[in-house]
Order: structure tokens, then sequence, then C-alpha cells
């Protein structure tokens, strides 16, 4: 069975930096594109960050450079890094996992729990 598993998450002030993980057991992580998704109240679930196993990254339009996300396969382990915070940014994040090449909402094959940032101003 596949389970992802987020950490990292936090309370900070605007202007901050968080890098959130993701641990994947149950699979190698090489054979599984990979990606961060957050939902705020009352909004949907958006797509942040994804990184494929072919080995493309790809982000969000809203991250403009902010947000960093990258792999580490010995680990079986992705990595948010999110620098610049605003407190727009607020909101459970989560990952998720895919066998296709590319990952949205609706192909995910597994998803984390979640782990919550909130931004203060």
């Amino acid at each position: 069975q596949v389970q992802l598993v987020e950490s990292g998450g936090g309370l900070l002030q605007a202007g901050g930096s968080l890098r959130l993980s993701c641990t994947v057991s149950g699979r190698t992580l090489s054979s599984l594109t990979m990606g961060w998704f957050r939902q705020a109240p009352g909004k949907e679930r958006e797509f942040v960050a994804a990184t494929s196993w072919t080995g493309n990254t790809i982000y969000g339009d809203f991250v403009k450079g902010r947000f960093t996300i990258s792999r580490e396969n010995a680990k079986n382990t992705v990595y948010l890094q999110m620098n610049s915070l605003k407190p727009e940014d607020t909101a459970t994040h989560y990952c998720a996992a895919t066998y296709a090449a590319t990952i949205r909402r609706s192909n995910a094959n597994y998803w984390g729990q979640g782990t919550q940032v909130t931004v203060s101003s």
C-alpha cells in the first residue's frame, strides 16, 4: 500500500521560508510523478508544483520563482522549498503521486493527509 506523509508546515511571518517534506512508502519514488497542491478555506485545491519521473519540473503561475520542488530518490522523499512567503500562501498543503508523466488533481493516485502553512502579515 502506498502512503504519503507530509511534514514541515508551521506558522511564520511574511517573508519567511519553509521546507515541506513528503515521504513515500510502499513504492519507489523514482517510478512516480509527485506534486504539491494547496487548499485554502473556502477555495478549491490548486496546483503548486510537480516533479515527474521523467525529470521535468513545473510550477503554478502564482509561484513566480519563490518555490522549488526537488526529490531525493534515495530517501523516497520530495521537498518543497518555499521562500518569500506571503499571507495569501496560507493553506493546507498536500502531497500527491501518480504513475503518469504529469499530475493533476484528477489523475492523482495517492494523497497525503496535508500539512498546514500559516503566514502572518
